[in-house]
């Protein structure tokens, strides 16, 4: 606010001086006190209350002010009369309003309006000059006061940019004149304590950044580059537009601002490489035609080639355009606000022509430059001019200088004269019943100001309106795009709308020309985007848009494009290959249609099957020697309990039950250890039979077959008791296993309590331990059969496979490990068969001439 007043404070020390310089001017000519002023740059159509038009038809350009420039007088340009001439719209348009107007019986009725129309060669100081002559009227230019004894200009439309507007009001502000300023909408005019005269019919835009960002979102552009003008709208607007990319994941990837500094301090240079070397290919530019003169002006000597466009129509790009130029822009797509047509001006520009306009200067000037031509001879000249042809009208006028549709600064004047005209009538209607006493006093304008604030500029009055001002925002956009065509053919073809509030967008691509650049929809994106089965990784310190694409882990998924984070899948199911959707599992246990099921399970029964073929052969030669010399009972039990271990792990195989998984383990340590416990009563006896030899020994008592006996029920008894109080305290149960295979869900069998299950294991291993010391220890006593030896083979091939199979039933899970305690079961029994068994099947059945007592006998002697 302080700068703001600061800036007011020199405006209006800007008009005082030029009140000095008049009064200065007034001192010294004749005749004194005014400044006398050639009013031949405005034109006048005469009314009951004439309406002020501050428009710019052409431009001075004006030098940059430096230490240096004071010390030498100023110095001012040819006009450049190519610039601006399109903004002869702007005069058109007023014309045709008053005069659509005064055709209305309806508003204003018996009373005709006029206007003046004044060019400020959209230069400030030119505004302010002009508004002193407005202020004057006609004749000497003498400040605070008037030459017209009739003063009907009332009300002033004009200021082209917010420049032009806050010059005029400076000086118009102070007589309460009323200020409609067709420009675009500027926040340092809606101030109504430095500007509470300034009514803004540009559209505000405050809804621009939603519609850019839904259309950034529609063709999925998340990374945009930024240009905005350098002015408190520039900033305010991108403020809003980061907040709502940043809230719909969209990213800039730089924002450059355009003002006066960077084209006279400033390196363009560097400007423009930043703008092209940038990754984005989709460019939002956002100012006014003033504001982005310069960045205009860089765009026609430097085309951006591989880049898109999106504009306000807030900013005019044609407005300092050739033909030829105008081709960098084809392709370019525009947020426009308002209605592009009105009713009739197509008609009225049939009518306007310099013959019919004799005394219009403006239409004199514009019609000789365009046509390249003069409307009068001009005699006495080495030099001849082409008269203008009388059959040449405003169809005929090339595009490069005017626009056959309505712009939005024409439209914005437009409104402003029928603002200004229900104003009028209202306050006609209202306070003032005569037009008399409304001119009676020059300055009563101020009156206005209630009106201007309730009433719609289209509709009419509407209290609803008060205090809100002329100027309303509108609820959609139009979607414009820009083509140039071949033969100077330039034209802008709607091809959708959006709704911002409302997140309604509707376009169609079909109808869109890209720049040449792009053969289809331009992409403008950091990183490309990560599909199905990724997940995005951002990188650190760089936009969220800027990302890497990492692969979902085991387990996880995602099945949208661009996820952040990979989702879980439930236990019951598993990852695809592609990481993109999960499976359900599929329920598996180590079955007997399994191969793997298949051959064990075919092995425990050839083994048992071969046991019991063995205990079938010891008890058909049960009295043979070689059955008698080992302990034949021991042996039954020892054939009895491997025929048991093999059947056993047939309770491995198949879907677990609960009661299956409470068998499995009990009946394989139970029997398991009756085989063992067998196999040391064996060892013992061997041991006790050697000990025993001599006559009369007390050893011979413990050779009996009931101390055997009593020594496997022992054994077995305490076995027993630790299975009974595994089962009591933490028993075995059936679980779902869906970790151990990734597509599959293991029925199997929890051990339960593991420590009561590694003492069943280790008391098992401690008996064969037991057993293969004593049977190592008697392997070379002088026994008949030498059966120690075949003890101690078996033993040691029992230990070595349980010991080889803890680690390895650690480290496998699933039907692998049921598989590994069936092999375990079979190989081990297997083992104990042959080793013990298998010499004395071969001289059973193949040397029966061994199985003699004579033999045995002379065996025993050596």
């Amino acid at each position: 606010m302080n700068l703001r007043k600061l800036g007011l404070f020199f405006s209006r020390l800007f008009v005082i001086l030029i009140f000095q310089f008049s009064f200065s001017k007034y001192q010294m000519r004749e005749p004194p006190c005014h400044l006398k002023r050639d009013f031949s740059s405005t034109y006048t159509k005469e009314g009951d209350i004439v309406i002020g038009a501050f428009l710019s038809l052409y431009e001075n350009a004006e030098l940059q002010i430096d230490k240096k420039s004071f010390k030498y007088p100023p110095l001012w340009k040819a006009v450049e009369s190519y610039y601006m001439l399109k903004h002869y719209q702007h005069f058109l348009t007023v014309q045709f309003a008053v005069d659509e107007i005064n055709k209305d019986p309806h508003l204003l009725p018996n009373i005709s309006l006029g206007y003046q129309l004044l060019n400020n060669f959209h230069e400030s100081r030119l505004a302010v000059e002009n508004s002193l002559m407005w202020l004057s009227g006609k004749g000497p230019t003498i400040p605070n006061y008037s030459c017209d004894k009739k003063h009907k200009s009332m009300i002033v439309i004009g200021g082209m940019s917010s420049t032009l507007s806050m010059a005029m009001a400076t000086l118009l502000g102070l007589y309460k004149v009323p200020q409609i300023s067709y420009g675009s909408f500027d926040l340092l005019l809606s101030d109504e304590v430095l500007y509470p005269y300034v009514y803004q019919l540009g559209s505000r835009e405050s809804t621009l950044h939603l519609a850019a960002v839904q259309l950034m979102l529609h063709f999925g552009w998340t990374w945009m580059g930024l240009v905005i003008s350098d002015d408190l709208t520039g900033e305010q607007f991108s403020k809003h537009l980061k907040e709502e990319m940043a809230w719909n994941g969209i990213c800039l990837a730089f924002i450059e601002q355009v003002s006066d500094k960077l084209k006279y301090e400033g390196d363009p240079i560097k400007f423009l490489s930043r703008i092209l070397g940038s990754s984005s290919n989709v460019i939002f530019i956002y100012g006014n035609t003033d504001s982005l003169k310069f960045f205009s002006e860089l765009l026609f000597a430097f085309p951006f080639y591989g880049k898109m466009l999106v504009i306000s129509a807030s900013w005019d790009y044609s407005a300092d355009s050739t033909g030829e130029m105008m081709s960098n822009f084809h392709g370019i797509l525009i947020f426009s606000q308002f209605k592009r047509e009105i009713p009739g001006f197509t008609d009225f520009l049939k009518s306007v022509h310099p013959q019919a306009n004799p005394e219009d200067i403006f239409l004199k000037s514009y019609w000789q430059i365009v046509f390249h031509c003069l409307l009068s001879e001009i005699k006495n000249l080495n030099i001849t001019f082409r008269q203008c042809n009388e059959n040449l009208y405003f169809e005929d006028v090339p595009t490069i200088y005017f626009d056959k549709t309505i712009m939005e600064l024409s439209s914005n004047i437009y409104n402003a004269v029928y603002l200004l005209s229900h104003s009028l009538h209202q306050m006609l209607q209202t306070e003032i019943k005569d037009l008399s006493e409304l001119l009676a006093y020059p300055f009563l304008s101020w009156k206005l100001h209630h009106f201007l604030k309730c009433v719609n500029p289209v509709t009419g009055f509407k209290p609803e309106f008060c205090g809100d001002g002329p100027s309303m925002t509108p609820e959609k956009y139009d979607i414009l795009n820009f083509r140039s065509l071949p033969d100077s053919i330039r034209t802008q073809v709607k091809v959708g709308e959006v709704i911002p509030h409302e997140k309604v967008l509707s376009i169609n691509e079909e109808d869109i020309d890209w720049p040449e650049d792009f053969p289809q929809i331009p992409s403008s994106i950091c990183s490309v985007a990560c599909g199905p089965g990724f997940r995005k990784q951002f990188r650190e310190g760089q936009p969220i848009c800027c990302f890497d694409c990492t692969l979902c882990p085991d387990g996880k998924i995602s099945n949208k494009t661009d996820a952040e984070q990979c989702t879980q899948c439930p236990e019951d199911h598993y990852t695809s290959k592609e990481k993109d959707r999960c499976l359900p599992k599929t329920i598996t246990y180590l079955a007997y249609e399994e191969t793997l099921g298949m051959i064990l399970a075919s092995a425990a029964l050839c083994f048992s099957v071969l046991t019991t073929f063995v205990l079938g052969v010891f008890i058909m030669h049960r009295d043979t020697p070689i059955v008698k010399a080992n302990n034949r009972s021991l042996s039954y039990i020892l054939l009895i309990s491997l025929t048991l271990c093999f059947l056993s792990s047939l309770l491995f195989i198949g879907r677990p039950t609960p009661v299956t998984c409470i068998l499995r383990q009990t009946t394989f340590a139970i029997v398991f250890t009756v085989a063992i416990a067998s196999i040391l009563a064996k060892t013992i006896t061997v041991v006790l039979a050697f000990r025993a030899t001599k006559p009369g020994s007390q050893l011979r008592r413990w050779l009996r077959p009931a101390v055997s006996h009593s020594l496997i029920f022992i054994c077995t008894l305490i076995q027993m008791c630790l299975c009974s109080i595994w089962l009591g305290t933490y028993p075995p149960f059936l679980e779902m296993d869906t970790q151990s295979e990734v597509s599959f869900i293991v029925i199997q069998c929890n051990e339960g309590s593991l420590v009561t299950f590694y003492c069943v294991l280790g008391y098992m291993g401690f008996l064969a331990l037991v057993s293969f010391t004593l049977a190592f220890l008697a392997r070379n006593l002088p026994d008949t059969f030498n059966e120690a030896k075949y003890l101690t083979f078996s033993m040691l091939v029992f230990c070595s496979v349980w010991i080889s199979f803890l680690p390895t039933y650690q480290s496998t899970k699933g039907k692998t490990m049921v598989a590994m305690e069936i092999f375990s079961i079979v190989v081990s029994s297997a083992g104990i068969l042959i080793c013990i068994f298998a010499p004395k099947c071969y001289v059973i059945l193949l040397r029966p001439d061994r199985n003699t007592l004579e033999i045995l006998r002379n065996k025993a002697n050596h």
